[in-house]
């Protein structure tokens, strides 16, 4: 489960419902709920998502 910083609370939470999801500069990011007060809690995670792998591999050379 995700921890953040509850900015209504002004303490660190563990994030309650978290969902990952993905912002539009392509970051990934945890948001849910604080389970003391109920506010929206957003974490930023490190790193870019990275796309699917394809299955298409180079052809060796002939």
């Amino acid at each position: 489960m995700a921890e953040g910083y509850c900015v209504r609370c002004k303490a660190k939470q563990p994030i309650a419902d978290a969902v990952e999801e993905t912002m539009k500069n392509g970051r990934k990011a945890v948001k849910g709920k604080c389970p003391v007060c109920g506010a929206v809690m957003f974490k930023i995670l490190g790193g870019k998502a990275v796309a699917a792998p394809s299955s298409m591999t180079p052809a060796p050379p002939a």
